[in-house]
């Protein structure tokens, strides 16, 4: 199985909301998009030669953001988008009766807080799975940007899409899969998108609880817990703990019959 030089602007400290004791804030560092390891999978992907070095004017502050702590939460003022350049991080919302729905799962080369460009605040939160490094991008001056330079305006336009299709998936398998196909692709996509950042699709570690991926499905953690355990038993996985195996990844497939973007 399987997405010129400028005047640096003045780039607001990121807002880090802490779960635990206070650290001190981390310290910014500039980051150029043309010297990264991952810009033939993040922003820069797609662009030309000319409008990555109006990247590179920008100059991105990189922040760490350790794990447990949020990044952004639900409701809070929009400012920058946030590309993940190592670590993981969720979205979530809060429903109604207090509890946690698990709206997606970002790892490095993946950009987050896209949700708050419609109303200018976010409609989600975004937490560190593990300990997280990001570049947080200003959206406005990314704006700006994108008005003179169509090939920047069509990326950013491509990557909105993106995230378009990535809900589409997660309601394809909230509302067609049983509980053995909506893990499958779950585990089918993680594979496809370690994959393309040059590690291993057979074997990898999950960030997230068995908890977060039942809210993530639409499972309850029996369930999930449950399919893990059938899964092994049929040879398909190896499973310890967080760690996972794919033992048989041509028959996960073949025997789901799912595709997930």
């Amino acid at each position: 199985m399987s997405t010129v030089s400028l005047p640096s602007p003045r780039i607001s400290p990121v807002r880090i909301l802490r779960q635990a004791a206070e650290a001190a804030p981390p310290t910014a560092i500039k980051t150029l998009c043309s010297t990264c390891h991952l810009r033939d999978i993040c922003l820069p992907s797609g662009m030309t030669e000319p409008d990555v070095n109006r990247l590179d004017g920008m100059m991105f502050a990189r922040r760490r953001v350790l794990a447990g702590q949020t990044l952004y939460r639900e409701g809070d003022r929009f400012q920058f988008i946030y590309a993940v350049r190592a670590g993981t991080l969720k979205s979530s919302l809060m429903l109604a009766d207090g509890r946690e729905q698990v709206s997606g799962f970002h790892i490095a080369g993946e950009l987050v807080g896209l949700d708050g460009v419609a109303q200018g605040r976010h409609a989600s939160a975004a937490t560190a799975l593990e300990d997280t490094e990001i570049c947080a991008i200003p959206y406005a001056h990314l704006s700006d940007m994108a008005s003179g330079a169509a090939g920047v305006h069509h990326v950013i336009s491509r990557l909105m899409s993106r995230e378009i299709l990535r809900e589409g998936s997660l309601m394809m398998l909230l509302g067609s899969m049983n509980a053995d196909e909506r893990l499958a692709a779950f585990l089918l996509n993680l594979s496809e998108r370690f994959g393309a950042r040059g590690y291993s699709e057979r074997e990898f570690h999950l960030r997230m609880s068995r908890a977060e991926i039942g809210s993530y499905l639409g499972m309850k953690l029996e369930t999930v817990s449950r399919t893990f355990t059938l899964l092994q038993q049929d040879s398909l996985l190896e499973v310890d703990k967080r760690h996972i195996r794919i033992l048989d990844l041509e028959g996960l497939k073949q025997r789901f019959d799912v595709r997930v973007h």
